[in-house]
């Protein structure tokens, strides 16, 4: 483990069952970065990133988190450890105040009412720390979910999916704040299957059924999937659509509202259709474009599904 690295695990391998839900995985997080795990439902993700932060033991493969043993040392990295679930866990019958204190005993904080106090005020709501949790909009649940899991001070934070069925200004909001807290050096995990977070991310990896099929910092991974697209623009889109899918040239054929994305690992063939369809047809548009993470996402989605089938239906 490098002295640059928060994670560095080898080998990661989990069992359920007959089921090998995470196969043999490597990885290496750096300090301070904000690292995306995708990849479709039941991939693997979640489980992963438990057995990196010591809340799942692997059942093969070994390495260090903030500099502790995995195996056997997970205690000492819980306690270092702020994990924000999907859906809200705090208590919606108590105040905001009383699941501020609640959490602060669960890590044994001392001078909990400065902290609790502190924490109030951090978020903006001095005078509602006697509002009970539940009456919260979606947004506000979010920002006081991070606040909680985030007062005792821990190096690292696991977030699942921690923007879904919020407002787009409470999801800038709320991403400011983890590139705040990254800028000061907590490692962020992100398990996510949604585009607008990935993006959020300094470094993706894209698990498939337990299997890691790429990783590295995000602004990389389209070349090195190495998609060729073209951007189409013009009338009767449907059916150019239609047309474009049934051709075995074209590997990936997207909708991008009112554009077509079409994609393919064969440049050759690609621009072989291209020049067809040019001569053709007048009536579209086509523009080289380099391929965005959202191209290589779907096809990587697409392709993993079937180069793995339905082996790792039962992962987390």
């Amino acid at each position: 483990m490098s002295a640059e690295s928060a994670i560095s695990v080898r080998g990661l391998t989990k069992v359920f069952g007959a089921n090998t839900v995470v196969d043999s995985v490597d990885m290496e997080v750096p300090t301070g970065a904000i690292y995306g795990f995708l990849g479709p439902n039941g991939s693997g993700k979640t489980t992963t990133i438990r057995m990196m932060c010591g809340l799942l033991t692997p059942d093969g493969g070994e390495g260090r988190t903030l500099g502790h043993d995995i195996r056997t040392e997970a205690r000492a990295i819980k306690e270092n450890v702020g994990y924000m679930t999907q859906k809200f866990s705090l208590y919606g019958d108590l105040t905001i105040r009383e699941n501020l204190d609640f959490m602060a005993r669960m890590y044994g904080l001392k001078n909990r009412k400065a902290v609790v106090a502190d924490t109030l005020c951090a978020l903006g709501l001095e005078g509602r720390g006697n509002q009970l949790a539940g009456t919260l909009s979606g947004g506000w649940k979010q920002r006081l979910a991070l606040a909680a899991c985030m007062q005792h001070k821990p190096l690292l934070l696991l977030l699942d999916e921690p923007t879904a069925g919020v407002d787009p200004k409470a999801r800038r909001d709320f991403w400011d704040e983890i590139h705040r807290l990254s800028r000061q050096g907590v490692t962020v995990l992100v398990s996510t299957h949604y585009m607008d977070e990935a993006v959020q991310c300094d470094y993706i990896a894209y698990i498939a059924y337990g299997k890691k099929l790429i990783d590295g910092p995000a602004r990389e991974i389209p070349a090195r999937v190495g998609l060729t697209t073209w951007r189409v623009d013009g009338p009767e889109l449907i059916a150019l659509e239609d047309a474009l899918r049934a051709d075995p040239r074209v590997e990936q054929v997207a909708r991008f509202g009112a554009q077509l994305h079409v994609s393919s690992i064969d440049a050759a063939a690609l621009d072989a259709v291209v020049c067809e369809w040019t001569q053709k047809d007048g009536t579209h548009t086509w523009v080289k474009k380099d391929a965005e993470l959202e191209e290589a996402f779907i096809y990587l989605m697409t392709t993993s599904a079937d180069n793995f089938g339905q082996t790792g239906a039962a992962a987390q």
